[in-house]
């Protein structure tokens, strides 16, 4: 009954994709809180975990989502960044913006002597862009060696140019002029008139993503904040029919997902999400959908559980 189920599902939604449950191994099989503690050998080194947040956000955004990846990896050597430099102003240009986290990850290291084997990075929102621009700086070029995993929750990766919701757009201009935003008008690429000079396509060119050994995108159809191909970084059937636009479009995803397919050592992942969501205004405008990956307990443990906590063993 279950798997006729399923199968009836799947034929509703029309995904061609794997449900969690065609999983026969989970990522953890540990309990959450083991009878003994493993004693921690220091001398292979830290895996720290830098956590961005997103617009208008704060350092605790991420809290669950530090929570599940520490009880289900008992003992696995952890040091989890929670960024602030830039929860007071998240509307700044995304230069000024990546010169802040910069500072505030290698100034971590430095304060605690940190002996570094890995480094992973889980973002939010527009936390992903500052990440992938911090890993342009030649300050960061040391630790290029040391990338593990890039986990990018709605992520708008190509911007929002293509979003199918008129009111959200809406809000974002307002909320641009208002703000006198750097970071929203990058992200809508009004930051310059020739669209290959505009921040997310030079940021397009640069490398950083292929050092990672894992490239975890996820992305759900339901959130309208964040359009659903640009946090997957795949093409869209309105850049398609876009003779003028669609070009450019399509040369950033090449940009992205070229390096990618080419590097041996790194994996490309995608993760479609379907959030049970209330019948509510935020629901309707999207916006609820945006903030469930990270304030749903029911999404973020079946999420690690299931496969996240691969990532970051």
């Amino acid at each position: 009954i279950f798997y006729q189920a399923k199968e009836k599902f799947k034929k509703e939604l029309k995904i061609e994709e794997f449900l969690y449950s065609d999983l026969s191994v989970l990522a953890s099989d540990r309990p959450y809180f083991p009878p003994e503690e493993e004693e921690e050998n220091l001398e292979d080194g830290i895996h720290l975990v830098v956590c961005v947040h997103g617009l208008d956000g704060n350092s605790a955004d991420l809290r669950l989502v530090k929570t599940f990846i520490e009880l289900g990896l008992p003992g696995g050597k952890l040091d989890f960044l929670m960024s602030e430099k830039n929860q007071m102003d998240t509307f700044a240009d995304f230069d000024t913006m990546t010169d802040r986290l910069l500072d505030e990850i290698i100034q971590h290291i430095q304060l605690y002597n940190l002996s570094i084997s890995r480094i992973s990075f889980i973002g939010h929102s527009l936390g992903n862009i500052i990440i992938r621009s911090v890993l342009t700086r030649p300050r960061f070029r040391y630790y290029l060696n040391k990338l593990h995993t890039f986990l990018s929750l709605s992520g708008p990766h190509l911007g929002t140019l293509y979003n199918n919701s008129a009111l959200v757009s809406t809000g974002l201009w307002l909320m641009q002029k208002l703000k006198k935003s750097g970071s929203l008008l990058q992200l809508t690429f009004r930051d310059n008139a020739d669209l290959r000079k505009c921040f997310l396509y030079q940021l397009s060119q640069k490398t950083g993503l292929q050092y990672f050994k894992n490239v975890v995108l996820v992305a759900s159809p339901q959130d309208r904040y964040v359009p659903f191909h640009s946090a997957r970084i795949e093409m869209c059937k309105t850049a398609l029919k876009d003779r003028h636009t669609g070009p450019v479009y399509a040369e950033m995803i090449n940009n992205l997902l070229g390096p990618l397919v080419e590097a041996k050592d790194c994996t490309l992942i995608r993760h479609n999400v379907f959030h049970a969501l209330p019948n509510t205004a935020n629901t309707l405008i999207g916006r609820a959908a945006h903030i469930a990956v990270l304030d749903s307990e029911l999404f973020l443990e079946k999420f690690f559980l299931v496969a996240g906590l691969n990532y970051f063993k």
